[in-house]
This record gives structure tokens, sequence and C-alpha cells, in this order.
């Protein structure tokens, strides 16, 4: 078993194991990027905790349970109940709908609609720190308006102490994290399919 199957609820044995083994490459290359993302050996500047503070940020955005719950627990147990309280308020504050944004000109820019802001209050802004705060910043500009990416949208991350490594990084476990809660929604989905 793997997180996957732990979030979407499939017991080993189950028809939805059965399922899952038949992509047994994508079943492990999925558990391996869920390890190095969020529990690498080395994490380098970007941490344990804070990687969890991404993770819980998304999921909360995204308003999927099972998979914010897990993120959750583990913000606790790296980070602390404070910092996880600072996050469950941040996603609170920035929630919103999406995505957003602006396509370059042409015929898609009759779909263009304004991104949502991005706006903490001072309490979290302050409990969070400017490096986790830039992150959540990245993160919610990804969710909700990847349309709009630019060069310049590094700059904020630079300032807060993120290396171009770590930026990497936190765009990839954003990534992985829109990937891995689409899965267990179309896993549940399944599941409940008779």
């Amino acid at each position: 078993m793997d997180v996957i199957d732990t979030l979407a609820g499939i017991a080993p044995g189950s028809r939805m194991d059965a399922v899952r083994d038949g992509r047994k490459v994508a079943r492990t290359h999925a558990q391996k990027s869920y390890d190095v993302l969020l529990t690498p050996a080395a994490p380098g500047d970007f941490s344990i905790a804070e990687r969890f503070a991404i993770a819980a940020y998304v999921a909360g955005l995204h308003r999927a349970a099972p998979t914010a719950v897990h993120y959750a627990a583990g913000l606790r147990e790296h980070g602390g109940e404070a910092l996880a309280g600072a996050v469950a308020a941040a996603v609170a504050q920035t929630a919103a709908e999406g995505p957003k944004g602006a396509y370059p000109p042409g015929p898609l820019s009759v779909e263009d609609t304004p991104a949502p802001p991005f706006a903490l209050s001072p309490e979290v802004a302050a409990a969070l720190g400017p490096k986790l705060v830039a992150a959540f910043a990245h993160t919610h500009y990804l969710v909700f308006h990847p349309r709009d990416a630019a060069a310049s949208r590094f700059v904020p991350l630079k300032a807060a102490g993120w290396s171009e490594d770590s930026i990497v990084s936190l765009s990839q476990l954003v990534s992985f994290l829109a990937f891995q809660i689409r899965v267990v929604a179309g896993l549940s989905v399944l599941a409940a399919t008779p």
C-alpha cells in the first residue's frame, strides 16, 4: 500500500487494489515522488516542516478532505500545532475558485477572468514568517492562476530566501499534490461505482 491507497481507502486485496496493481509502475513512481518531495533524506534549505506546510495549504485550497487531513497531521508532526494553525488560517483567508487568469492575446482571451487575490492578515503572515508567506503566495498563484506565468513571479521567493533548487522543488511539490488529489478523487469515484 502507498499513500494514495491510504487516502483513497483502498484495502489490500480489494477490487481497487487490483485496479491500481494494473499500473504498478505508476503506483511505484507516485510513492517515490511523495517520498522525495515530502520526506527527502537531505531536504536542504526546504525543510520537512515547510514541505508539509505547503502540502497542507495546497490540499486545503483544493478542499480535498482526506488529503487535507493527512497533510495537516504530517504538518503537526513535523512543524507543530502553532504552524498547523497558521496554515489552516491561511487556507481560510485565501480560499478561492479557479483556475483564473489571462491567456495571451488571441481567441482564448474571451475566457480571461481576474485572478483571485492573495492576502493574509498580519497575524497569520507573522505566524508563517516571510519565507512561507512568499511560498504560499507562489502556491496560490500556481493553484488558482497558472495562466499568468511570468519570470517575475520568482523574485519574491528569492527575496524571501528561497534558492533556485528550492523554488523548483516547491513548484514540483505543488504539481505533485494536484496530481495526487485528482487521482485520489478519481479512485474514490471508481470505488463507489459498482
